[in-house]
């Protein structure tokens, strides 16, 4: 979101597995989730409240549509995203590095698989793409951009618009950056290479 924003910005990155980083966590955001962004003296640790924030003071990166009944759309499908899902979050964990040639994807993740594709066939013949509210992305992008990567990890077969869609997401020069930051990361969670 911040990169579609076109602000510069600095990352902080902390590992959250040991009690200390959790204490500074805390301290950090009160919720001890990630991401938070800090800006001019404003503390945003949600990201739906995040990707709010950034439309409000980088209104010329069109975060959100103009339209009010785009928007509207706009904001429920980033809705859907961030509160939902939990199936396939939790059966697909995201893993930028693996791949999953026959993976088993149970029925209730399917179920959500299915909600998103139809989210983006919807979005894509409506407002007629590339991305999903049309010729720029916006925060319902930046939000589903980690289902693209799953879709990828573990060979989710989509049809030929949404196709269209994963390459034009993964094209995107932040998500190339995005890659390959992941990809230098050091393989520390073993649990997610394994296929359950």
């Amino acid at each position: 979101m911040v990169k579609f924003s076109g602000i510069a910005f600095s990352e902080v990155f902390i590992d959250s597995d040991s009690a200390q980083n959790r204490a500074e966590l805390l301290l950090l955001s009160p919720s001890i989730l990630v991401p938070r962004l800090e800006h001019s003296g404003s503390k945003v640790w949600d990201t739906l409240a995040i990707g709010e924030y950034l439309n409000e003071i980088v209104p010329h990166a069109k975060l959100l549509p103009s339209n009010p009944i785009h928007r509207a759309h706009c904001r429920s499908i980033c809705g859907e995203m961030h509160s939902g899902f939990a199936s396939l979050r939790g059966s697909l964990p995201m893993n930028i590095k693996a791949k999953f040639k026959d993976f088993k994807i149970w029925s209730k993740a399917q179920l959500d698989i299915d909600r998103i594709l139809i989210i983006w066939e919807e979005c894509l013949t409506t407002y007629k793409g590339p991305y999903l509210f049309g010729k720029s992305p916006t925060l319902a992008d930046a939000m589903f951009a980690p289902v693209v990567t799953r879709f990828q990890t573990y060979n989710v077969p989509v049809s030929g618009l949404c196709q269209r869609y994963c390459d034009q997401i993964m094209s995107l020069p932040q998500m190339k950056e995005w890659v390959m930051g992941a990809l230098q990361e050091p393989d520390e969670i073993e649990e997610l290479d394994v296929e359950f």
